[in-house]
């Protein structure tokens, strides 16, 4: 490989200021080549790595806890409304399922190994795993669990920010399904009020 490829920012800076050029980092450019078998993990994922790791581990034991408190409440859903509701808590659990790999295999590709360890899967949660019987209970509780979750991911792509790209769109598209239930299970709490 040649020399760093420039671009210019001529058209980014006020008139009169000298022209620059942004250049690429050769040094890190060099070890990305000399160490292949790092995978995803570059020079420029940079000291923070192992932080992302762990944030991510307890995302992941988020997801893992909405699983199953989704689930339980999709078997255990009774009353007038609940086969369509229930419906809806396993398309959830479903979808926080889906989360919930996509977040581990973000963690290999880092270098991090998932924690699926059961031992610890509710301390390391943010949301709460929850038992009620009763229907609006349930809907309660799944719209709380939203509510954190939303928060913690909002958190999580304040702190990454710039730091890794990749692992930011994951959490922001994350983000944006959770958001979705949250809308839906508000719905579903003021129909049930009513």
């Amino acid at each position: 490989m040649g020399a760093a490829k420039e671009i210019s920012q001529a058209q980014f800076r006020p008139e009169g200021e000298a022209q620059q050029s942004l250049r690429l980092d050769e040094t890190a450019l060099e070890a990305a080549r000399r160490n292949p078998e790092e995978g995803a993990v570059t020079p420029h994922a940079g000291p923070w790595t192992a932080d992302i790791v762990q944030l991510l581990n307890d995302a992941l034991a988020t997801e893992l806890v909405c699983v199953l408190r989704y689930r339980r409440h999709y078997f255990t859903a009774e009353g007038l409304a609940s086969p369509k509701i229930a419906e809806e808590f396993l398309v959830h659990a479903n979808e926080e399922s889906d989360h919930a790999n996509r977040i581990a295999e973000r963690i290999v590709q880092l270098g991090g190994e998932p924690d699926f360890s059961p031992d610890t899967l509710s301390r390391r949660s943010h949301a709460d795993y929850d038992e009620s019987r009763d229907l609006k209970s349930m809907i309660r509780a799944n719209l709380v669990a939203e509510r954190v979750a939303i928060e913690s991911y909002s958190q999580m792509i304040s702190l990454i920010g710039d730091k890794d790209s990749t692992t930011r769109r994951l959490l922001e598209d994350i983000l944006s399904v959770e958001q979705e239930h949250a809308e839906e299970l508000k719905d579903w709490l003021a129909d049930s009020s009513s």
